[in-house]
């Protein structure tokens, strides 16, 4: 539990300046994820990538972060946040340079795998030295939820940014933007943002390195490939290796004094009931972003250009909805914040399931609905797991919440993805081609009016397949919020009324606060 406001110093001019430095690699990171949207022709055309080769130029970025996260978060407490911040920047920027001018594919997919290990460097220090810097209760809430709705925007202004660049200069330039903010970067981090570090960090334990990868990957890559290509046996074997290999690494975990993941994260009661709202908030957004992005391309015929701009409007919404959320969240119990959250969320999933095969304006409502309530859930479950969690283990915490979501994201896909297959190929006639039977892009393919009609009516059917599914999970998320975070709250009220007479004894910050290492440029 931290203090109340009124114990706790609060963060000033420098603090709020830093943090606005902060937030320059964290939409950079984010933007990365969808900057190629637009690039993939003029790189075909120039580097004459293989079709295997392809795929790993967009998902080697994903996967690299994925992977090292956990690795990262518990780097970044033995050495400290800030320093493994500038060490990221500067390999993001390096391989900024190195994926702009690559003269192969195999340059590319390198450059792109050196961008992925940067950005898990920068991912989670920059959302622990918010929980390090901001101890002030409101501030940190509104500070995450700032985070938070910077992320969610970043992911949809990087397609478009990558559109605007094209139309003007070659397609490296689409990573040529990230240097200059690397370089920003790098001259005021040392300036403004303290350092923060666990004090009694213990040794780095290696083995766990591997492990946390191997638990990872295989689980990201198989939920990823079952939706885009369906379900197959050698893609649940793959997910099912990752989860063995995830046993070990817990069991890992529990036996070692200086484990990579802290056992201490979890005596937290906000903790594990963060990561997993967490997780169940991103299982949302990226479910609906799987279906929303085809809808505007293949359903309404949009060029991917213009179809990017309009995804743009639901993040305008979204910018609000997560500082509105943390203001709301300090007048009104946080449970009930987090569960009309998870209802608005459900809400907005109802509107697409009503959204016919012409319908731009009910589309984009239901996405921007539903984007605020998810976009509400992820900063005030964020702020409570960090809160719950040692700050000088805030490093781990992070990239445990962001691995998660990864998870959670990956899931989504998989699952919803998996029912709007199979309802779409349930509402296509039999007589039907084989290949336009199976997705709508094939079907569109065809260059049948009639068949083009048919696919695109199924395929909105089974988006609202997907929908109902998806508005049915974000209600019991309401249900479990209200559950485990009252529950929480319950059990902790005792230990808020132990509190009090220590901070009226003086204390002027949380007692794990005082412990942590801090050096200020």
């Amino acid at each position: 539990m931290t203090n109340s406001p009124s114990t706790t110093a609060r963060a000033g001019r420098r603090e709020w300046t830093a943090f606005v430095v902060l937030l320059l690699p964290l939409l950079l990171v984010s933007m990365d994820v969808s900057v190629l949207f637009f690039a993939i022709p003029s790189i075909s055309r120039e580097l004459h990538p293989s079709s295997t080769q392809q795929l790993w130029i967009f998902d080697i970025y994903a996967f690299a972060l994925a992977g090292l996260l956990i690795t990262m978060g518990s780097l970044g407490d033995r050495i400290g946040r800030r320093k493994l911040l500038l060490f990221g920047a500067a390999a993001f920027g390096l391989a900024s340079v190195g994926a702009a001018y690559a003269q192969s594919a195999g340059m590319l997919i390198a450059a792109r795998a050196l961008l992925g290990i940067g950005g898990a460097t920068l991912m989670p220090s920059t959302m622990a030295l918010i929980r390090n810097m901001f101890t002030d209760e409101k501030q940190r809430t509104k500070a995450i939820g700032i985070w938070s709705g910077a992320m969610a925007g970043g992911i949809a202004l990087g397609s478009v940014m990558s559109g605007i660049m094209l139309e003007h200069f070659w397609w490296g330039s689409v990573f040529l933007i990230n240097v200059p903010a690397m370089l920003l970067l790098l001259v005021l981090v040392p300036a403004l943002v303290p350092e923060f570090k666990d004090p009694d960090p213990g040794r780095f334990d290696l083995l766990s390195v591997p492990l946390s990868m191997g638990a990872v990957l295989p689980v990201v890559y198989g939920l990823k490939e079952i939706a885009a290509h369906g379900f197959s046996v050698p893609m649940v074997l793959c997910i099912a290796a990752g989860a063995v290999v995830g046993l070990l690494f817990v069991r890992r975990q529990l036996r070692r004094t200086d484990a990579m993941i802290s056992r201490e994260l979890f005596r937290g009661r906000g903790f594990g009931a963060g990561i997993g709202l967490n997780a169940l908030a991103a299982f949302a957004m990226m479910g609906s972003a799987y279906f929303t992005t085809q809808y505007l391309q293949s359903v309404l015929g949009m060029s991917t250009m213009r179809a990017a701009l309009w995804s743009m409007a639901p993040s305008i919404a979204v910018g609000i909805a997560a500082p509105a959320a943390s203001a709301v969240a300090q007048k009104v119990e946080r449970s009930y914040v987090v569960a009309a959250g998870f209802l608005i969320a459900a809400s907005g999933f109802v509107l697409l399931g009503v959204t016919g095969t012409d319908s731009l304006w009910m589309l984009l409502a239901g996405a921007a609905v539903s984007s605020c309530g998810i976009v509400t859930v992820m900063a005030l479950v964020a702020d409570m797991a960090l809160a719950s969690a040692p700050a000088a283990k805030a490093g781990s915490a992070a990239s445990l919440l962001e691995t998660g979501q990864e998870f959670g994201g990956a899931l989504g896909m998989a699952v919803l993805g998996s029912i709007g297959a199979a309802v779409y190929r349930q509402n296509m006639p039999a007589s039907a081609p084989p290949a336009a039977r199976e997705t709508l892009g094939r079907a569109t393919a065809s260059g049948d009016p009639e068949l083009v009609r048919v696919a695109r009516e199924a395929f909105v059917q089974g988006m609202h397949g997907a929908s109902a599914g998806g508005a049915v999970l974000l209600v019991l998320g309401a249900v479990l919020t209200v559950v485990l975070l009252r529950r929480r709250a319950a059990a902790a009220a005792p230990a808020l009324l132990r509190a009090r007479p220590a901070a009226a004894a003086g204390r002027t910050a949380p007692l794990d606060d005082q412990k942590l290492t801090s050096e200020h440029a």
